[in-house]
């Protein structure tokens, strides 16, 4: 395994290479990216400007006003890396034709002085791989755990230099892309929670797949999906709103999940008497493998689907529930509401909870937060005769009988109200062997959308179709 590069070895290569050349437009955190670049030596190889539009005045007086009166977001820093680039392009794309130019651009907030905000940024590198390519771009943001203002400094300074060196040397794969970004980082001091990419030079990568990585690398807990399969920002989407979230393996979505996706908000809705519900359905990287292995295809396959269905996907690292909630209430969110199975449920009274010094009081106190409500759905073993297990019929050991009924007599755990009890007896395990052993009735399992997905595009295995060329 070849020797990892330095930050400063990076900086020195891409600095000695002729053919790159662009310009630095960073505000808050300082000046590092550059920074690195300079003190690496032979920078005139490289910088052809850099900038710190620093002064919020001088900053709209270059890139205009920002409508949502936010500087530290996706739009500013777009359009910081669209400006840069467009000028380098007007002035030396005649004369210098050959020269594969670059913009790069951040905007940061890092830890102020007092230490009570919330480090984070947008980071963006615009740049062509060749002097013939229309442009390609790389979008990262970032949360910063590092407790000096001078540590989160250089960090950035190390991420930026990575996205720099990863749109010319380290792109073939998403492995690599997202292993060359973290090089010389540790979670500990950045941690990079939304990627985006676009144009010719990512065409071989798929967006999904990067965030997925992010996951499964544990760069990030969790990563959003909009219900047209695009990568958001989780904190943009999630702020102060009633969140409601649904769990499941959806391998695949069956009538019971389109069930309890219409049904589950009803209930939330009418419970808090708010109208507006985001409402995400959401799998833990646990429900993605397969013998121990999570395939890309497939987890492409589920957020399809779900797209299909026009529903909103957040894929986590968090098979616990109390580290979810946990998650969610980062973003200040008026209420949440929680969507499981009966037997998940039982669970929770199971479970070994000696990481907590607390033990199961302290790990159901972190689940069950004030503005937390819990729905169960119900099930039936075979059948729609069989025997209903709902909130009712639930027993637990001895020792925690008591936590129980207190939880029932809170109210902030409920049968889920309004389900179709006909669609009970189905499970995605059992549909999707069905699938696979050609068995024939699943597709009246599930939604009739996705039924001529699976068929069409030769989902989870489906042997009885012909894949498109």
């Amino acid at each position: 395994m070849p020797n990892r590069l330095t930050t400063q070895q990076k900086a020195l290569e891409l600095n000695l290479d002729e053919t790159i050349y662009g310009t630095f437009a960073e505000i808050g955190a300082g000046q590092d990216v550059a920074g690195n670049f300079f003190k690496a030596g032979a920078a005139s190889g490289t910088v052809a400007k850099s900038i710190s539009a620093y002064d919020m005045t001088f900053s709209d007086a270059i890139y205009g006003k920002e409508t949502s009166r936010r500087y530290v977001c996706q739009a500013r820093v777009e359009k910081m890396v669209d400006y840069e680039y467009d000028l380098i392009m007007e002035r030396l794309g005649k004369s210098h034709c050959n020269c594969n130019f670059f913009s790069f651009a951040n905007t940061v907030s890092a830890r102020n002085f007092m230490g009570n905000n919330e480090p984070h940024g947008w980071l963006a590198v615009k740049f062509r791989s060749s002097p013939k390519e229309a442009p390609s771009q790389l979008v990262l943001h970032v949360r910063m755990h590092d407790q000096t203002n001078l540590l989160q400094q250089k960090a950035i300074g190390m991420l930026g230099v990575n996205m720099i060196y990863s749109c010319f040397k380290s792109k073939e794969s998403i492995e690599q892309l997202i292993g060359a970004l973290m090089e010389n980082l540790t979670r500990d001091s950045i941690e990079i929670d939304m990627i985006n990419t676009e144009g010719p030079a990512f065409a071989h990568l798929d967006n999904r797949l990067l965030s997925l990585q992010l996951v499964v690398k544990s760069y990030t807990d969790a990563v959003f999906f909009d219900s047209d399969g695009t990568v958001k920002l989780a904190k943009d989407e999630f702020y102060k709103k009633n969140i409601l979230l649904t769990r499941g393996s959806y391998r695949p979505p069956t009538k019971v999940n389109a069930d309890i996706l219409e049904t589950a908000p009803k209930n939330f809705s009418a419970d808090i008497e708010e109208k507006k519900i985001l409402s995400i359905a959401e799998i833990t990287i646990n429900h993605l493998k397969e013998d121990g292995e999570i395939t890309g295809s497939d987890f492409l396959a589920r957020v399809d689907l779900l797209s299909i269905m026009g529903q909103k996907v957040l894929i986590t690292n968090m098979p616990q529930f109390m580290h979810l909630t946990n998650y969610i209430s980062r973003f200040k969110p008026k209420n949440i509401g929680l969507v499981f199975g009966v037997y998940n449920f039982m669970q929770l009274f199971e479970t070994n909870y000696s990481q907590f010094r607390g033990g199961i009081l302290e790990a159901l106190g972190r689940l069950f937060r004030s503005n937390v409500m819990i729905y169960l759905y119900p099930y039936r073993e075979e059948s729609q005769s069989d025997k209903l297990m709902d909130l009712d019929g639930i027993t637990v050991n001895n020792t925690n009988d008591y936590l129980l009924e207190y939880l029932k007599r809170s109210g902030q755990v409920k049968n889920l109200s309004g389900y179709n009890d006909a669609l009970l007896h189905i499970y995605s395990r059992k549909v999707l062997e069905m699938i696979r052993n050609s068995e024939s009735g699943w597709e009246d399992l599930v939604p009739s959308e996705v039924a001529k997905e699976i068929n069409d595009e030769c989902l989870f295995g489906n042997p009885t179709c012909t894949p498109k060329k």
